[in-house]
Protein backbone atom coordinates (compact mmCIF):
# COMPACT_ATOMS: atom_id res chain seq x y z
CA UNK A 1 0.00 0.00 0.00
CA UNK A 2 2.66 2.32 1.20
CA UNK A 3 4.76 1.60 -2.50
CA UNK A 4 1.19 2.40 -4.91
CA UNK A 5 0.92 5.83 -2.49
CA UNK A 6 4.72 6.51 -3.04
CA UNK A 7 4.59 5.35 -6.61
CA UNK A 8 1.39 7.71 -7.43
CA UNK A 9 2.61 10.47 -5.39
CA UNK A 10 6.13 10.38 -7.92
CA UNK A 11 3.49 10.24 -10.99
CA UNK A 12 1.82 13.00 -10.04
CA UNK A 13 4.70 15.12 -9.54
CA UNK A 14 5.98 14.09 -12.72
CA UNK A 15 2.98 14.73 -15.01
CA UNK A 16 2.94 18.30 -13.43
CA UNK A 17 6.18 18.66 -14.30
CA UNK A 18 4.77 18.33 -17.70
CA UNK A 19 1.50 19.66 -17.96
CA UNK A 20 2.11 22.93 -15.68
CA UNK A 21 2.79 25.86 -18.41
CA UNK A 22 4.53 28.26 -15.48
CA UNK A 23 7.92 25.99 -15.90
CA UNK A 24 8.31 27.39 -18.43
CA UNK A 25 10.83 24.51 -19.84
CA UNK A 26 11.48 26.53 -22.76
CA UNK A 27 13.47 29.15 -20.99
CA UNK A 28 15.05 26.62 -18.90
CA UNK A 29 16.63 25.59 -22.00
CA UNK A 30 17.55 28.72 -23.11
CA UNK A 31 19.79 29.46 -19.78
CA UNK A 32 20.89 26.74 -19.23
CA UNK A 33 23.93 27.04 -21.07
CA UNK A 34 23.77 30.63 -20.91
CA UNK A 35 27.73 32.46 -20.85
CA UNK A 36 26.49 34.32 -18.05
CA UNK A 37 25.22 31.28 -15.88
CA UNK A 38 28.31 29.06 -17.05
CA UNK A 39 30.72 31.44 -15.58
CA UNK A 40 28.39 32.25 -12.49
CA UNK A 41 28.80 28.66 -11.86
CA UNK A 42 32.37 28.55 -12.63
CA UNK A 43 33.10 30.72 -9.67
CA UNK A 44 30.60 28.54 -7.04
CA UNK A 45 33.31 26.03 -8.54
CA UNK A 46 36.40 28.10 -7.58
CA UNK A 47 34.97 29.48 -4.35
CA UNK A 48 34.67 25.86 -3.24
CA UNK A 49 37.71 24.43 -4.23
CA UNK A 50 39.46 27.27 -2.46
CA UNK A 51 37.46 27.37 0.39
CA UNK A 52 37.28 23.58 1.17
CA UNK A 53 41.21 23.15 -0.16
CA UNK A 54 42.21 25.70 2.68
CA UNK A 55 39.46 24.94 5.46
CA UNK A 56 40.64 21.24 5.60
CA UNK A 57 44.38 22.04 5.47
CA UNK A 58 43.60 24.55 8.79
CA UNK A 59 41.20 22.39 10.13
CA UNK A 60 43.85 19.70 10.30
CA UNK A 61 46.14 22.19 11.50
CA UNK A 62 43.42 23.39 14.40
CA UNK A 63 42.59 19.07 15.09
CA UNK A 64 46.08 18.57 15.74
CA UNK A 65 46.32 21.62 18.07
CA UNK A 66 43.04 20.00 19.24
CA UNK A 67 44.60 16.89 20.52
CA UNK A 68 48.11 18.46 21.47
CA UNK A 69 49.01 18.11 24.99
CA UNK A 70 50.26 21.64 25.43
CA UNK A 71 46.69 24.13 26.74
CA UNK A 72 47.63 27.04 24.87
CA UNK A 73 47.31 25.20 22.20
CA UNK A 74 44.53 23.20 22.83
CA UNK A 75 42.40 26.54 24.28
CA UNK A 76 43.42 28.34 21.09
CA UNK A 77 42.16 25.97 18.84
CA UNK A 78 38.89 25.30 21.03
CA UNK A 79 37.95 28.88 20.86
CA UNK A 80 38.65 29.78 17.04
CA UNK A 81 36.36 26.30 16.84
CA UNK A 82 33.97 27.89 19.38
CA UNK A 83 33.82 31.18 17.36
CA UNK A 84 33.51 30.48 14.03
CA UNK A 85 30.78 27.49 14.90
CA UNK A 86 28.80 30.37 16.98
CA UNK A 87 29.09 33.27 14.15
CA UNK A 88 26.59 32.79 11.11
CA UNK A 89 28.44 32.09 7.75
CA UNK A 90 26.21 35.56 6.13
CA UNK A 91 27.43 37.79 8.96
CA UNK A 92 31.09 36.56 8.63
CA UNK A 93 31.30 37.78 5.00
CA UNK A 94 29.94 40.98 5.55
CA UNK A 95 32.27 41.96 8.72
CA UNK A 96 35.22 40.80 6.22
CA UNK A 97 33.80 43.02 3.02
CA UNK A 98 33.44 45.92 5.66
CA UNK A 99 36.62 45.32 7.71
CA UNK A 100 37.79 48.68 6.54
CA UNK A 101 35.66 50.66 8.74
CA UNK A 102 37.70 48.97 11.12
CA UNK A 103 41.22 48.99 10.04
CA UNK A 104 41.51 51.94 7.17
CA UNK A 105 44.95 50.75 6.51
CA UNK A 106 46.76 47.35 7.11
CA UNK A 107 51.06 46.86 6.95
CA UNK A 108 53.92 46.47 8.37
CA UNK A 109 55.91 48.32 10.86
CA UNK A 110 56.14 49.14 14.29
CA UNK A 111 55.03 46.54 16.41
CA UNK A 112 51.66 47.25 18.73
CA UNK A 113 51.53 51.15 16.34
CA UNK A 114 49.66 52.27 13.19
CA UNK A 115 53.35 53.06 12.09
CA UNK A 116 53.14 50.77 9.18
CA UNK A 117 56.67 51.92 7.54
CA UNK A 118 57.70 48.73 5.90
CA UNK A 119 54.40 47.91 4.06
CA UNK A 120 51.24 50.10 4.03
CA UNK A 121 47.74 49.19 2.27
CA UNK A 122 44.63 50.34 1.74
CA UNK A 123 42.39 47.73 3.53
CA UNK A 124 39.14 48.51 1.00
CA UNK A 125 41.63 47.79 -2.17
CA UNK A 126 42.91 44.70 -0.36
CA UNK A 127 39.48 42.93 0.95
CA UNK A 128 37.40 42.75 -2.63
CA UNK A 129 34.20 41.03 -2.65
CA UNK A 130 36.22 37.95 -3.77
CA UNK A 131 38.81 37.47 -1.35
CA UNK A 132 36.10 38.50 1.60
CA UNK A 133 34.20 35.48 0.12
CA UNK A 134 36.50 33.06 -0.21
CA UNK A 135 38.06 34.36 4.07
CA UNK A 136 34.83 33.77 5.34
CA UNK A 137 34.10 30.11 3.61
CA UNK A 138 37.68 28.88 4.24
CA UNK A 139 37.40 30.22 7.96
CA UNK A 140 34.13 29.30 8.74
CA UNK A 141 34.97 25.29 7.27
CA UNK A 142 38.22 25.00 8.59
CA UNK A 143 35.71 25.24 11.96
CA UNK A 144 33.76 22.49 10.73
CA UNK A 145 36.65 20.27 9.31
CA UNK A 146 38.43 20.11 12.32
CA UNK A 147 36.29 18.20 14.37
CA UNK A 148 35.74 15.97 11.53
CA UNK A 149 39.21 15.09 11.40
CA UNK A 150 39.74 15.11 15.10
CA UNK A 151 36.73 12.52 15.28
CA UNK A 152 38.46 10.87 12.48
CA UNK A 153 41.87 10.32 14.55
CA UNK A 154 40.22 9.55 17.63
CA UNK A 155 38.30 6.92 16.23
CA UNK A 156 41.61 4.92 15.87
CA UNK A 157 41.98 2.14 18.45
CA UNK A 158 44.68 3.69 20.91
CA UNK A 159 46.43 0.08 20.80
CA UNK A 160 47.46 0.66 17.18
CA UNK A 161 49.49 3.60 18.26
CA UNK A 162 50.95 1.82 21.38
CA UNK A 163 52.42 -1.27 19.20
CA UNK A 164 53.43 1.02 16.80
CA UNK A 165 55.56 3.14 19.22
CA UNK A 166 56.83 -0.24 20.96
CA UNK A 167 58.11 -1.31 17.40
CA UNK A 168 60.08 2.24 17.30
CA UNK A 169 58.81 3.48 14.30
CA UNK A 170 58.97 7.40 14.16
CA UNK A 171 56.05 9.35 15.64
CA UNK A 172 55.09 10.78 11.76
CA UNK A 173 55.29 7.51 9.95
CA UNK A 174 53.17 6.37 12.44
CA UNK A 175 50.65 9.50 12.27
CA UNK A 176 51.05 9.07 8.08
CA UNK A 177 50.99 5.64 7.74
CA UNK A 178 49.08 3.66 10.82
CA UNK A 179 46.70 6.44 11.61
CA UNK A 180 45.39 8.62 8.95
CA UNK A 181 44.69 5.27 6.64
CA UNK A 182 42.21 4.08 9.45
CA UNK A 183 41.29 7.47 10.35
CA UNK A 184 39.93 8.31 6.62
CA UNK A 185 37.07 5.88 6.79
CA UNK A 186 35.42 8.15 9.39
CA UNK A 187 36.49 11.59 8.04
CA UNK A 188 35.67 10.88 3.99
CA UNK A 189 31.76 10.69 4.53
CA UNK A 190 31.67 13.33 6.59
CA UNK A 191 34.35 15.69 4.91
CA UNK A 192 32.67 15.08 1.50
CA UNK A 193 29.19 16.22 3.23
CA UNK A 194 30.72 19.09 4.08
CA UNK A 195 31.82 19.76 0.40
CA UNK A 196 28.55 19.36 -0.83
CA UNK A 197 27.32 21.80 1.94
CA UNK A 198 29.86 23.98 0.50
CA UNK A 199 28.72 24.27 -2.93
CA UNK A 200 25.54 25.26 -2.15
CA UNK A 201 26.83 27.59 0.80
CA UNK A 202 28.77 29.89 -1.70
CA UNK A 203 25.23 31.01 -2.44
CA UNK A 204 25.41 33.28 0.50
CA UNK A 205 28.08 35.41 -1.19
CA UNK A 206 25.43 37.13 -3.59
CA UNK A 207 25.12 39.35 -0.18
CA UNK A 208 28.75 41.70 -1.49
CA UNK A 209 27.38 41.18 -5.50
CA UNK A 210 29.67 38.62 -6.13
CA UNK A 211 28.34 36.99 -9.32
CA UNK A 212 28.58 33.14 -8.42
CA UNK A 213 25.48 31.22 -9.62
CA UNK A 214 22.82 32.27 -7.60
CA UNK A 215 23.26 35.52 -8.34
CA UNK A 216 23.40 35.47 -11.64
CA UNK A 217 20.63 33.82 -11.84
CA UNK A 218 18.29 36.35 -9.47
CA UNK A 219 19.96 39.30 -11.85
CA UNK A 220 18.29 37.48 -14.98
CA UNK A 221 15.23 37.17 -13.36
CA UNK A 222 15.27 40.25 -11.91
CA UNK A 223 15.33 41.28 -15.44
CA UNK A 224 13.21 39.28 -17.40
CA UNK A 225 10.66 38.62 -14.94
CA UNK A 226 10.53 34.53 -15.05
CA UNK A 227 12.13 33.42 -11.85
CA UNK A 228 11.10 29.69 -11.84
CA UNK A 229 12.70 28.56 -15.04
CA UNK A 230 15.69 30.49 -13.99
CA UNK A 231 15.34 29.24 -10.21
CA UNK A 232 14.89 25.61 -11.90
CA UNK A 233 18.26 26.37 -13.87
CA UNK A 234 20.23 26.68 -10.19
CA UNK A 235 18.48 23.77 -9.15
CA UNK A 236 19.59 21.78 -11.97
CA UNK A 237 23.53 23.00 -11.72
CA UNK A 238 23.44 22.12 -8.15
CA UNK A 239 21.80 18.80 -8.42
CA UNK A 240 24.18 17.80 -11.08
CA UNK A 241 27.07 19.14 -9.35
CA UNK A 242 26.34 17.35 -6.18
CA UNK A 243 25.69 14.17 -7.59
CA UNK A 244 28.86 13.90 -8.84
CA UNK A 245 30.26 14.48 -5.64
CA UNK A 246 28.57 12.18 -4.68
CA UNK A 247 29.43 9.39 -7.27
CA UNK A 248 32.76 10.31 -6.32
CA UNK A 249 31.92 10.14 -2.61
CA UNK A 250 31.28 6.33 -3.07
CA UNK A 251 34.22 5.38 -4.57
CA UNK A 252 36.67 6.84 -2.47
CA UNK A 253 34.62 5.26 0.96
CA UNK A 254 34.68 2.41 -1.52
CA UNK A 255 38.76 2.40 -1.37
CA UNK A 256 39.14 3.35 2.19
CA UNK A 257 36.77 0.32 2.96
CA UNK A 258 39.36 -2.60 1.47
CA UNK A 259 41.11 -2.81 4.81
CA UNK A 260 37.51 -4.10 6.62
CA UNK A 261 36.00 -6.17 4.35
CA UNK A 262 37.20 -9.36 2.81
CA UNK A 263 35.42 -8.49 -0.35
CA UNK A 264 33.57 -5.23 -1.71
CA UNK A 265 30.06 -5.51 -2.87
CA UNK A 266 29.91 -4.85 -6.67
CA UNK A 267 29.56 -1.09 -7.77
CA UNK A 268 26.40 -0.21 -9.78
CA UNK A 269 27.81 -0.60 -13.13
CA UNK A 270 29.16 -3.98 -12.01
CA UNK A 271 26.11 -5.14 -11.28
CA UNK A 272 24.44 -3.51 -14.35
CA UNK A 273 27.39 -4.95 -16.54
CA UNK A 274 26.50 -8.35 -14.92
CA UNK A 275 22.35 -7.94 -15.57
CA UNK A 276 23.41 -6.97 -19.32
CA UNK A 277 25.80 -9.84 -19.75
CA UNK A 278 23.28 -12.63 -17.95
CA UNK A 279 20.56 -11.31 -20.00
CA UNK A 280 22.08 -11.45 -23.13
CA UNK A 281 23.69 -14.89 -22.16
CA UNK A 282 19.69 -16.02 -21.55
CA UNK A 283 18.39 -14.33 -24.61
CA UNK A 284 21.49 -16.25 -26.91
CA UNK A 285 20.29 -19.83 -24.95
CA UNK A 286 16.52 -19.25 -25.79
CA UNK A 287 16.90 -20.33 -29.50
CA UNK A 288 19.01 -23.37 -28.50
CA UNK A 289 16.50 -24.98 -26.08
CA UNK A 290 13.38 -24.39 -28.02
CA UNK A 291 15.28 -26.61 -30.78
CA UNK A 292 16.14 -28.89 -28.67
CA UNK A 293 12.69 -29.47 -27.39
CA UNK A 294 11.49 -30.21 -30.74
Amino acid sequence: MASAVVIFLLAQFLWSLVTVKNYQWDVFAQYFFNDAILRGLRLTLVLTVVSIIGGFLLGALLALMRLSSSAILNSAAFGYVWFFRSVPLLVQILVWYNLGYLYPTLGLGTTFTTNFWIYEVQTTSLILAFFAAALGLTLHQAAYSSEIIRAGILSVDSGQREAAAALGIPRSRRFLRIIVPQAARSIVPNAFNEIIGQVKGTSVVFIVALPELFYTVQVIYNRTSEPIPLLMVSVAWYALITTALSIIQYYVERHYAKGTQRQLPPTPFQRLRHWVATSWAALGEAPTTAKVKN
